[in-house]
């Protein structure tokens, strides 16, 4: 009898530790301090995964393409980067989806340096220059190329360099290793403050998105396997609960009240101009992590324009997201 207790003993011992395990996330962030991943760090500060009974890990990359790459080998359960490695990954046979779209328009700009911007007034000026991205295959890159080709400059007629973003981006632009690059807040305000950069495409807003793109551009969100999705239900939803009330909270609070709960090394050594472009681009957060009306065929319509891996593959973009777990989400 003894022995048949302690195997029950260890029986319930051994669910309750797999059940543990499951709370156990692993997130990996294409640059933690960008203000386009706001939302990762931010709901950490807030103590939201925590509410949710999550133990989340969080690990920073330069680039998204690094956070496709770490989902794919199983190293993460998931991804703070742009949706459009969803469908990148579909082409490939891979399959992931935004369980939370956190924003509807990229928050990138294209940055040309202050000394050969007078003599560029179009991408087909930028032939033979270099183009910083944050790495090759990531959606800075993605982007880049899209709308070189769209301003007529031709694959082969320019480079582009992964470079990172922050110091190492500010770094190949003042050493003049890329002539022009593609980056985010903060990045973005140190580059033209210090007059190194002038702002040549800006992707922040809605609007100016919708311009330069042809449509709504959801970007940085939380991507995840399909098939993690679908084995655990109960863990992704715990996730939507807390990013739901993070983007909520970004929604109904100001710049300088967000930037107060951030890390101080996130703002580069200027909290004004932190606030100030938190305050300029938060308009680009969704305030319910819902993916917005006709944006993955706009993102979909930009990778097949240049992408030769999407290029004329059919895609299901009704497998590359899901509104399930943010339409009940806590904070939705």
């Amino acid at each position: 009898m003894k022995k048949y207790l302690l195997a029950g003993i260890c029986l319930a011992a051994a669910i309750h530790t797999a059940r543990a395990d499951d709370q156990k996330i692993s997130i990996v962030v294409g640059g933690m301090d960008k203000q386009i991943y706001l939302p990762a760090e931010l709901a950490v500060q807030l103590g939201y995964f925590k509410k949710f009974g999550l133990d989340v890990d969080i690990t920073n990359q330069q680039a998204g393409v690094d956070g496709a790459d770490a989902l794919l080998a199983g190293e993460v359960q998931g991804v703070v980067g742009f949706y459009d490695h969803t469908i990148d990954l579909q082409a490939k046979g891979k399959y992931a989806e935004s369980v939370v779209q956190f924003s509807r328009a990229p928050g990138e700009v294209e940055l040309v340096a202050a000394k050969v911007a007078p003599q560029v007034h179009s991408f087909a000026d930028l032939k033979g220059m270099t183009l910083g991205v944050t790495g090759l295959g990531s959606s800075t890159n993605f982007l880049t190329e899209y709308l070189a080709g769209k301003g007529g400059l031709a694959t082969g007629q320019y480079t582009t360099v992964g470079v990172g973003a922050g110091a190492t981006f500010l770094g190949a632009m003042s050493h003049d290793q890329i002539q022009a690059g593609m980056t985010t807040e903060p990045t973005v305000s140190h580059a033209v403050s210090s007059g190194m950069a002038k702002i040549f495409v800006d992707l922040r807003t809605d609007a100016s998105t919708r311009a330069a793109l042809g449509g709504p551009y959801p970007a940085a969100c939380l991507y995840m396997s399909s098939s993690y999705v679908a084995a655990h239900a109960d863990v992704t939803q715990k996730l939507a609960d807390a990013f739901a009330l993070t983007l909520n909270y970004i929604a109904t609070h100001s710049a300088a009240q967000i930037a107060d709960l951030m890390p101080a090394d996130y703002y580069g050594g200027d909290k004004a101009a932190y606030i100030k472009a938190l305050a300029a681009g938060k308009g680009m957060f969704t305030k319910d992590g819902i993916m917005p009306d006709g944006g993955p065929q706009t993102v979909l319509s930009v990778l097949q324009g240049f992408d030769p891996g999407v290029k004329g593959k059919t895609i299901d973009l009704s497998k590359t997201y899901t509104t399930q777990f943010v339409k009940t989400a806590a904070g939705g």
